[in-house]
């Protein structure tokens, strides 16, 4: 199993940190784009839908990306749109969560299916848009989600006792989360700081929130941990709601796309409305 992940984790960075480091965003956009693709298509899965229907889902939320990023293109700035998006996760995280596992089949099917394609879809729109204005300000954000995770492990099993949500992710305990945020704390104070010193201010999420203010970037900083843990959370709800033990065996090791880019669905976008500010 460990064998497994390590060889499908070097084959997606092989892939992934060439594109991702090119002068033209578009490679890296193309790339992550057919992910989604893939994405939609576990989606539609979890939700009860046949595995043709599921994969229409999946081409058609990657036609309708590709075609608006060909008609508006990604440079256009949108502070309104992340607005709106980080509202409506802030606003459907806590019912969701309270709701549980036996809430979510009582929602209706369509509007789960289309609520959440069209979630995944502004996921992706922002890490796009995020990779246009630059590296820095990607590698910022989804460098938060993974020290988020790896501090949250590590706390959790050291001394992880009280659980966070047994009946939707036993494995998740408060520990784990006070150490995602410390984590994720460390991480911004040493990437300002070098930003500041050696790079360009003002390019990465962190040198944005600085700028505003300590406390902006505190309480930033804070939401994004937490809504890291909330999107963790409410996948494992879908999943554990259809009785999936991952969204797909796409990626050896690691399950599908969906269990990789969980904790991203909702911190891409708030992470842009911060940015955007």
């Amino acid at each position: 199993m460990l064998k497994q992940r390590i060889i499908t984790a070097l084959l997606l960075l092989a892939v992934l940190l060439p594109a991702l480091f090119h002068s033209d965003p578009r490679p890296f956009c193309l790339l992550t784009l057919l992910l989604i693709v893939a994405g939609g298509w576990e989606w539609g899965r979890l939700n009860g839908l046949a595995f043709g229907k599921a994969l229409a889902c999946g081409l058609g939320l990657g036609g309708l990306l590709g075609l608006a990023w060909w008609q508006f293109g990604l440079e256009r700035q949108q502070p309104w749109l992340w607005q709106l998006t980080g509202v409506s996760w802030l606003l459907a995280t806590p019912l969701l969560l309270r709701a549980g596992v036996a809430g979510w089949p009582r929602i209706p099917q369509a509007l789960r299916l289309g609520t959440g394609l069209l979630l995944i879809g502004l996921a992706w729109w922002a890490m796009a848009q995020a990779r246009v204005q630059g590296v820095a300000l990607l590698l910022s954000i989804m460098a938060l989600v993974w020290t988020a995770d790896i501090a949250a492990y590590f706390g959790g099993k050291a001394f992880g006792r009280r659980k966070l949500a047994p009946t939707i992710s036993p494995g998740k305990s408060w520990a784990g989360v006070y150490s995602g945020a410390a984590g994720v704390l460390l991480l911004a104070a040493g990437w300002t700081w070098f930003e500041l010193h050696y790079g360009i201010p003002g390019a990465s999420l962190y040198g944005r929130l600085w700028a505003i203010g300590p406390l902006a970037m505190l309480g930033g900083l804070l939401l994004l941990t937490a809504m890291s843990v909330c999107g963790d959370l409410i996948e494992s709800l879908v999943k554990r709601s259809a009785g999936a033990k991952d969204s797909s065996q796409l990626l050896p090791g690691h399950g599908g796309v969906l269990d990789r880019v969980d904790a991203l669905l909702p911190v891409l976008p708030l992470g842009m409305m911060l940015a955007t500010l």
